[in-house]
């Protein structure tokens, strides 16, 4: 077992990572900005580091002050959390070659699932299905690239291979439009990402986001947790999660999870990770592969009883899953709610010192967040204070306990986007289920 362990993050994955880790009797080193100083879990961890100045850049993303951290407080592994620089393939490298276990996948199955033509080509191989495209990097010739999109059928989207987070792509609806779109996007992509490489897949007009859980050890062995639905977004980020999805049934989830574990077996994955597809008409086509822990992963460990968390430290640890596919067992509905310190009308941020903070509780309610009373929200970082999950035995009545909770929590002191959440869990469209990726903004165009 890993004895001391770096949390080479902050905010509420700090504070969950720091818990699992307190389960198993490991011992946990905190890193922090200046700003972060009364952060909960700085305040718990058995040792804590400044490593700079309030800037992410000069912190939190600074390798070198992270690896130093490490190294002055003899810590075993580093746990990167999400964001930040937990897909960074250089830095699990560099944590690698200091001698320190880096708690998430090999550098080079991140560098392979970073580079989205890579991931693409690897779940093909693997039998995962993909979306209609370009099968690879678009060239130079133009007239191959039009002939392409032609096969695919308008419209396509344009997309950078070292892109994400809705960053690096461009719908296309006529053959006109092409060639301009191809230019932009490589230009963009290379100014953002210094990666210039795009690729072509067809456009869904109307898919639900659906994604898998996945657990691999090395060991050879590798499991899948079933889906989540996360289509509830805004410009790309999540608002709303939940698992299982509405409309999938047992057959379906076995039969796409068992590939994802399949394409895990085959990549040599280690670690937790998640398959992000688009659903449509019935149909699952792969985008991309996260290589660590999600946000909405409370969701999946309250329906399955699994603790992701500390299965990635055990994993780490050189141990086998701790479960097999036949011990998952889907029990229930669960569902999550980001809490932003945002305005829920012009979503500005909204940091400032909270004056008045009260949890929700009850049967089936789960709040993972570092806020306090007194505590000051910094505006230097995300806008997420917290996740608010409840857990019920069916979908209804995880809803019922969730419009509960909203109505219990108090966040006083600062801007929430509390009243959004309160609104969409009174939307008759969500309230039926299997609502699309646009559906979100649509609502809040109209309104």
């Amino acid at each position: 077992m890993l004895e001391k362990v770096l949390i080479a993050n902050r905010g509420e994955i700090a504070l969950r990572i720091l818990r699992a880790c307190r389960e198993l009797d490991i011992k946990t080193v905190a890193v922090h900005s200046d700003a972060d100083r009364d952060l909960k879990h700085v305040r718990l961890a058995d040792e804590s580091v400044c490593i700079g100045p309030a800037s992410s850049m000069e912190s939190y993303l600074n390798v070198p002050a992270v690896i130093s951290a490490a190294e002055v407080t003899d810590a075993v592994g580093i746990h990167p959390g999400y964001g930040f620089l937990s897909e960074n393939a250089d830095f699990a490298e560099r944590v690698a070659e200091s001698g320190f276990v880096f708690i998430g996948p090999r550098p080079e199955t991140i560098r392979m699932m970073g580079d989205k033509v890579a991931a693409i080509k690897a779940m093909k191989d693997a039998g995962v299905p993909c979306v209609p495209g370009s099968d690879g990097p678009l060239g130079d010739d133009d007239e191959t690239n039009m002939r392409i999109a032609r096969e695919i059928g308008y419209p396509i989207i344009i997309k950078a291979s070292g892109g994400g987070g809705g960053r690096g792509m461009r719908v296309v609806h006529s053959e006109a439009a092409l060639l301009n779109a191809i230019s932009l996007t490589r230009a963009e992509a290379g100014a953002a990402f210094n990666n210039d490489v795009v690729y072509m897949e067809k456009f869904l007009g109307n898919p639900r986001h659906i994604e898998i859980q996945v657990l691999s050890d090395e060991h050879g062995n590798a499991i899948h947790l079933g889906e989540r639905d996360c289509s509830m977004q805004r410009r790309h980020q999540k608002v709303i999660e939940e698992a299982p999805a509405p409309g999938i049934d047992e057959e379906t989830r076995q039969r796409i999870g068992e590939r994802c574990a399949k394409a895990c077996r085959e990549i040599g994955y280690r670690g937790a990770g998640t398959f992000e597809f688009l659903y449509e008409d019935g149909e699952f086509y792969f985008i991309e592969m996260n290589t660590r822990v999600q946000v909405e992963h409370p969701v999946t460990e309250l329906i399955t009883g699994v603790d992701i968390v500390k299965e990635q430290l055990l994993i780490a640890s050189g141990e086998p899953l701790s479960y097999t596919q036949d011990d998952i067992k889907v029990q229930g509905h669960a569902m999550e709610c980001r809490i932003n310190a945002e305005d829920s009308e012009t979503f500005m941020p909204s940091p400032g010192t909270i004056t008045a903070y009260h949890a929700p509780g009850g049967p089936g309610v789960r709040v993972d967040s570092h806020i306090y009373n007194g505590y000051r929200v910094p505006p230097y970082y995300d806008s997420m204070i917290g996740k608010l999950i409840t857990h019920g035995e069916n979908r209804q009545v995880a809803m019922a306990r969730m419009r509960g909770a909203l109505s219990e929590i108090v966040i006083e002191g600062i801007r929430t986007n509390i009243p959004l959440q309160q609104e969409l869990f009174k939307d008759s469209g969500f309230q039926a289920g299997g609502t699309n990726i646009h559906y979100l903004e649509k609502k809040l165009e109209e309104r």
